[in-house]
């Protein structure tokens, strides 16, 4: 029998969440050796919270994923039971993906894929320590629960919300991951010893409901797309756009002046009012009984009623989240409309657990302190699948990388959400759980959900991680927009043709013939409207298919603020250049003031544009380090 114990791996990844998955698929895939690390193989890819993926910003980072030749984008369109494209009536920047998902077909799907890639091991047990070089300055491999070894060139860390672990309901207070899990122990405390700092955050789940013992003619019925769309650039990953289902509805219902009143009983016990639980909880996601603390003045909060997967009458009560007494949240759920007959499976639950501050990080997402560890997902800090997911297809990457001697991968600020997340991280650090929104992104009318593989495949297919496949899919996209907009730029409407259309939308009629370039231009037209009215035009664009066809638009209607962001994405690219050495004396450097010089010393940029974005430091210390630079 092959000993797993006496294989010296490339990549050990520890954790088989979110990040775990992609982390080890990525590698995998590049060509290491891995190990996936796991506590519980019947849990790999589990949806702890929501069953849905993506969302404002964050279904431009499963798009991204999917653009690089991670796993998050198939899965999540193959495990979809309803699909939503939000935000449609802003502009294009604001478009964002979000799949309600089978939460359990969505887990057997990740397992299945992991298990067809080949390069992938598993083995489950606990990781309760790191094997660390003499030295105390390289990773060696990890030590399990059970006392055996793995040796690994580098190891990635994606320890979710295991780490100390603990669970709040009330005054009960339980260690473990998530429900019905063990905590993991051990690490954090040989991490704080070889010099890391770390820190608490908490984070929350909402009680599950029994589908049949609700009443649905009381609530509003939310449906799917009627349009449909997908994460996946790839073909064929959604069931719905083959036709082989119908999306599931999810509904919405409202809390109300009474439910405030019982859950208000309960703070007493609160863990969180009471001063139990030490961690920072996520801002933009409170619990039930933060917001009626927070904003006393609403009389309702919005609840999202949604179904957990095809086959089971589980329900996931969206906005409910609360660590309150069982018996409070149970006699408030029963004054929620639709809810009055309502079946608890569990309660909500707070859990609190260890994070590392993500300052201590190198872009690449390896520490600063060990060489070839890397972390990944909530250990820095951040919330969210699609946020820990990102992570780990960069650390693995970056992980095979490294062992393979290569130029790491470093996505910057103006080419994907996952710049932005990882700069954010590692410049500025975070105090709360870390959540990408589109208003964090300076360049998001460049980083839209519709352009990730433009932006991301050719460089990943270079790295040897997207498939040829992919690379040529886009390459045809790219062909076949550019024709389009030729097209557009070289060709002119009539004006007998198309003003009876201008003037139904109240536009102004055409005197003489006009590039469709500049029709198009004009609010409230699109390509769609323009074909009905021009047989010419139909006939021209029924060659391509609709993504293409919105690529194009999107360019020629958005052409001067896409010029425009592009102008100042390359001012930064500029500054990104400037490289620092990597052992640059800041000491030496007289007319830096002391925290700057403290703050380079901390952070370690590796260039200008990276030292420019740490927080506290002004452009005048960027200037004194050009000068000394000698640029």
């Amino acid at each position: 029998m092959h000993n797993l114990m006496q294989t010296q791996y490339d990549v050990i990844v520890v954790g088989a969440g979110h990040a775990g998955c992609e982390a080890a698929a990525a590698a995998a895939n590049m060509g290491s050796k891995v190990l996936l690390l796991t506590m519980n193989m019947q849990t790999i890819a589990q949806m702890s919270c929501n069953p849905a993926m993506g969302g404002i910003a964050k279904g431009q980072i499963v798009r991204e994923i999917d653009a690089l030749g991670g796993y998050s984008g198939i899965v999540s369109d193959k495990s979809a039971i309803q699909f939503r494209m939000l935000n449609r009536s802003k502009g294009p920047a604001m478009w964002s993906p979000r799949t309600q998902n089978d939460r359990m077909l969505f887990a057997a799907l990740w397992r299945e894929m992991l298990e067809q890639t080949p390069n992938v091991d598993f083995w489950q047990d606990m990781c309760k320590g790191l094997l660390i070089s003499k030295d105390g300055k390289t990773v060696e491999g990890v030590v399990t629960g059970m006392g055996l070894e793995f040796k690994a060139k580098a190891v990635v860390l994606t320890n979710g919300t295991f780490l100390n672990g603990l669970i709040h309901i009330g005054e009960k207070q339980l260690g473990g991951g998530r429900s019905g899990e063990s905590a993991s122990y051990g690490i954090t405390e040989q991490l704080i010893k070889l010099g890391f700092e770390s820190g608490r955050m908490k984070t929350g789940t909402p009680p599950r409901i029994d589908g049949r013992s609700l009443n649905y003619s009381k609530m509003e019925e939310q449906q799917g797309d009627e349009v449909l769309d997908k994460f996946s650039y790839l073909q064929n990953t959604s069931p719905f756009m083959n036709g082989e289902k119908k999306q599931l509805p999810c509904h919405i219902t409202y809390t109300n002046p009474k439910v405030h009143e019982i859950l208000k009983t309960g703070f007493e016990k609160s863990p969180m009012f009471q001063g139990r639980i030490q961690g920072l909880g996520p801002r933009y996601c409170p619990s039930i009984e933060d917001k009626i603390n927070r904003f006393s003045e609403r009389e309702r909060h919005q609840l999202f009623v949604e179904p957990e997967g095809w086959n089971t009458v589980e329900i996931y009560l969206n906005g409910f989240s609360s660590s309150l007494p069982e018996d409070v949240q149970y006699k408030a759920l029963q004054q929620i409309p639709g809810l009055e007959n309502a079946k608890m499976f569990r309660p909500g639950y707070a859990i609190e657990y260890d994070y590392f501050p993500p300052t201590q990080l190198k872009l690449t997402l390896e520490t600063q302190l060990v060489e070839n560890l890397y972390f990944a997902g909530q250990i820095n800090g951040t919330t969210g699948y699609e946020e820990a997911a990102c992570q780990g297809l960069m650390a693995g990457i970056n992980a095979h990388l490294k062992v393979n001697q290569k130029d790491p991968l470093i996505l910057n600020r103006y080419e994907a959400y996952i710049g932005v997340l990882i700069d954010d991280l590692v410049n500025k650090g975070t105090d709360e759980p870390y959540r990408m929104f589109t208003s964090r992104a300076e360049y998001r009318l460049l980083l839209r959900q519709d352009n990730a593989d433009v932006r991301l495949t050719e460089l990943s297919y270079n790295l040897g991680l997207a498939s040829k496949l992919r690379y040529d899919t886009v390459k045809l996209k790219t062909k076949n927009y550019e024709e389009i907009i030729h097209y557009f730029k070289n060709n002119s409407a009539e004006p007998n043709v198309v003003n009876p259309f201008l003037e139904s939308i109240e536009s102004a009629p055409l005197t003489q013939k006009w590039r469709y370039f500049n029709v198009l231009s004009r609010p409230n037209i699109s390509i769609n409207d323009l074909i009905k009215h021009d047989e010419s035009l139909s006939n021209f664009i029924k060659n391509f298919n609709n993504e293409t066809v919105e690529q194009a638009e999107i360019l020629i209607k958005y052409d001067g603020y896409i010029e425009r962001e592009k102008e100042n994405a390359d001012k930064l690219k500029r500054l990104e250049e400037y490289k620092i050495p990597i052992n640059f004396d800041y000491n030496a450097v007289k007319s830096l003031g002391l925290e700057a010089t403290e703050k380079f010393k901390k952070f370690k940029p590796s260039t200008i544009g990276q030292a420019s974005r740490i927080s506290g430091i002004n452009p005048a210390d960027v200037n004194v380090l050009l000068i000394h630079l000698g640029r």
